[in-house]
């Protein structure tokens, strides 16, 4: 079934009207809890006008792109709320992102603004001068944990901000969050005559991974964002009982499409986690009265390999994202009492498939049923359809107006090659059985996934290639313990160069997320190649694999990488 017509009509799809309106109508009821504290949503609409105000008068306008690199607190979410409030375009920001890839974050999204916890303003500064555009710099005040997390165990004095940003002015954000009562009246006059946001108006930015070329920001408007929720209501029976708790950053899509906005169009609740914790999941569940959450395929793992308890089934929490549904499907169901769901959805283009909790348990390993708003087809290398159950290219095209991205920003050519056809190729591998279900094979693309997270090779790559010893790299995933990719890197080095593993480590780090270093390095004579010059990874990963206890590997070194 289709998109209800008893839902907002398309002019009405803003998350600035249905936050008011779900203000009006449920008052006080919660809208999120975090920690020991509890919002409700009148406060949640009037948190988040106060920050627009604050924000608009410092000189946000409708259209500007603002830059979000913050630790997960209510103070993100009440800034997700206020910029659209204002019709501005938040861009979020990998918190573990530096060097060249944070300055390209920035500058290729046009931001003009950036609001950034203290614990990142240094990693900031080191690129502000590459970034013309960036004008102003909000600083928010960063809790104890977070300066740990960051920097270890000495935390640093505040910084200094004008020394910080001598060319952009500053603000601390627990000034701006005042809003504009304590100011000057022509800005609470300039509030009011705002241009109003408009269902079409683009809400964020979100960057995919670079796969064969630089990282590409996908267009979100309004529309789609809450096109795609109402999907999740749909599909997953979400009601104003539901409490959706996330412990995944909110500058990824996850959090912010499977679990912040199918909880505010449900009327219900969301639980925040500051992060991913082995040992503070189960207890945070349980005391929030989660009644679902989703899980990325290293988390799955880490938590099932944890002692079973008797606790295991004591909790409220019936449903459970994963994406993709791990082989121990059916056990991990018995063990927590709970109901696995799952989808097949690209960052880069939309939704193809869901999974809901009372689909037949037998399909288990596929992606879910193909949703009837977006046509989905597998086609062979000359973009013809193969037979059912064969495999091929994922290949989409929306059927419903704003269920899908808009693009990619200042990307045009890259989008429109990707959607040759009138498909938009995926990149993924996979088939489609008879009665609809799809399964999800392979990645075509050059991204590994490690841990939750997507690396780009090529990224990767082109830190490592600055080095002035090395003459050619290929990074590629390689198995790891958990059953997931880690990073491997092959080099051949310049005649005559020295280079060590460690060296290779300490070159990478300043200038890459953590996440993205690699863990195995290998120096070889010569890379294998096809005819045409391209690197054969295969073929690298299946001479690495059977090797990998004698390849040297940075955690068997001990080197600790910095966050």
């Amino acid at each position: 079934m289709t998109l209800s017509a008893n839902h907002p009509p398309l002019k009405e799809r803003t998350i600035a009207k249905l936050l008011a309106g779900l203000a009006a109508a449920r008052g006080d009821e919660a809208f999120l809890l975090y920690r020991d504290s509890r919002y409700s949503y009148r406060e949640a609409d009037d948190l988040s006008t106060k920050l627009a105000q604050g924000l608009h008068a410092a000189g946000i306008r409708h259209g500007d792109h603002v830059a979000v690199m913050l630790e997960n607190a209510p103070e993100v979410m009440w800034l997700h709320f206020a910029l659209a409030k204002i019709g501005a375009v938040c861009v979020p920001v990998n918190n573990a992102v530096k060097g060249d890839l944070l300055s390209y974050y920035f500058k290729q999204s046009d931001s003009v603004a950036l609001v950034v916890d203290d614990a990142y303003v240094d990693r900031c500064a080191a690129v502000q001068a590459q970034c013309p555009l960036l004008k102003l710099v909000i600083a928010k005040e960063s809790e104890d944990e977070v300066w740990t997390y960051v920097h270890g165990d000495d935390r640093p004095p505040m910084p200094d901000l004008a020394a910080s940003f001598p060319d952009a002015h500053v603000m601390r954000y627990e000034e701006v969050a005042r809003g504009h009562a304590h100011l000057a009246a022509e800005h609470a006059a300039a509030w009011a005559a705002r241009e109003e946001t408009k269902y079409s108006d683009m809400l964020h930015i979100l960057y995919t991974s670079g796969t064969t070329g630089p990282s590409k920001g996908s267009m979100v408007s309004n529309a789609t964002a809450i096109a795609v929720s109402l999907k999740y209501l749909e599909s997953y029976g979400y009601t104003t009982e539901d409490v959706l708790y996330t412990c995944l950053p909110l500058f990824h899509g996850n959090s912010l499409n499977c679990t912040v906005f199918p909880a505010l169009l449900a009327g219900g609740k969301v639980a925040l986690s500051r992060r991913f914790s082995a040992r503070n999941f189960w207890p945070e569940v349980r005391k929030f009265g989660a009644t679902q959450f989703s899980l990325l395929s290293a988390m799955t793992n880490i938590l099932w390999m944890q002692p079973e308890s008797p606790q295991d089934r004591e909790h409220r929490a019936r449903l459970c994202q994963i994406i993709p549904t791990p082989p121990f499907f059916a056990e991990f169901e018995k063990r927590y009492n709970i109901r696995i769901t799952s989808l097949y959805s690209l960052s880069d283009y939309g939704m193809a498939s869901m999974y809901g909790p009372d689909a037949p348990r037998e399909k288990w390993r596929s992606a879910g049923k193909l949703v009837p708003e977006m046509s989905t087809v597998i086609l062979d290398d000359d973009d013809l359809p193969v037979p059912t159950g064969t495999i091929g290219q994922i290949c989409m095209r929306s059927n419903e107006p704003w269920f899908s991205r808009q693009g990619y920003y200042k990307m045009a050519e890259a989008f429109t090659k990707a959607c040759r056809n009138l498909w938009f190729h995926t990149g993924d591998r996979g088939y489609i059985d008879e009665d609809g279900y799809l399964y999800f094979v392979d990645r075509m693309k050059e991204v590994i996934r490690r841990r939750g997270e997507n690396v780009s090779a090529v990224e990767v790559e082109h830190v490592i290639q600055r080095h002035p010893s090395v003459l050619y790299v290929a990074v590629y995933p390689v198995r790891s313990e958990f059953s997931e990719d880690e990073v491997m890197a092959s080099i051949v080095l310049k005649e005559g160069a020295a280079l060590d593993a460690e060296a290779l480590i300490a070159h990478c780090q300043p200038q890459m997320a953590y996440f993205m270093v690699p863990r195995f390095v290998e120096f070889v004579n010569e890379l294998p190649v096809t005819p045409s010059g391209k690197v054969e990874k295969y073929k690298l990963r299946a001479s690495a694999e059977p090797r990998l206890a004698d390849i040297w590997d940075r955690e068997k070194s001990g080197i600790v990488l910095q966050r």
